[in-house]
């Protein structure tokens, strides 16, 4: 396996670029592009092919993030190692995550149109062991209490993509522990809650418009905004 850490960005973003929204669509001789939200994300996929598709989509965009980012940081020395990755390795580490989104969200294959970001996200963010794994598994937690309550995924999916960044100010400001330790983790799960964020832009639109569909609702075509 390669273990320069620039090799492994180009792997993390190739990976993140597969689209398998799309892939699995065209199983059912569908383009998910056309029809709903015109996402490629596992969402869109479970509103229009039905959830025995969404979930598996879901599934695999969240382990295309985090196999490049896990391999990685293994061949890399940074896991399992008896010290703490330097402030430059742990920035040579997000990159390889950052890459992952970056590529399922402006995936090469399709002229730079992808997803959201969200589920790659967090397969990317997990693979980060053991720093961000532990606030990547309480922003699940957060995401399956509020799309429990409110039913609304996009709502959940935004305020889960603040809670990692939130824990990291959370450690530093209550936890005592020191900023430059932190300071790669938080400002790289920043910048990816960001973008999460922006890709939900429709999404919050609709929202506070009252016409965003919940968890098993359709989104009807009048509201649909391809991407």
């Amino acid at each position: 396996m390669p273990r320069h850490w620039l090799t492994w960005v180009a792997i993390g973003y190739l990976c993140g670029s597969i689209p398998f929204g799309l892939l699995l669509g065209r199983c059912r001789g569908v383009d998910i592009r056309k029809h709903g939200s015109g996402n490629i994300g596992a969402t869109n996929v479970g509103r229009v092919l039905g959830w025995a598709w969404g979930a598996p989509c879901l599934v695999l965009d969240v382990l295309k993030g985090f196999g490049p980012v896990f391999l990685g940081g293994w061949t890399m020395g940074l896991i399992g190692g008896a010290d703490q990755p330097s402030s430059l390795e742990a920035w040579r580490w997000l990159a390889v995550a950052a890459a992952a989104v970056v590529g399922h969200v402006f995936p090469i294959w399709l002229k730079f149109k992808g997803g959201k970001g969200v589920a790659t996200g967090l397969g990317a963010v997990l693979g980060i062991w053991p720093t961000l794994t532990v606030p990547a598994l309480l922003a699940v937690s957060v995401w399956g209490l509020l799309a429990a309550i409110f039913k609304y995924v996009s709502l959940a999916s935004v305020v889960a993509a603040a809670v990692i960044p939130g824990y990291l100010l959370v450690r530093v400001w209550l936890g005592g522990e020191p900023l430059a330790g932190v300071a790669p983790y938080l400002i790289v799960s920043g910048l990816i809650a960001a973008l999460v964020v922006l890709r939900h832009g429709s999404n919050l639109k609709r929202l506070l418009a009252g016409c965003e569909p919940k968890l098993g609702e359709k989104l009807s075509e009048e509201h649909a905004t391809p991407n």
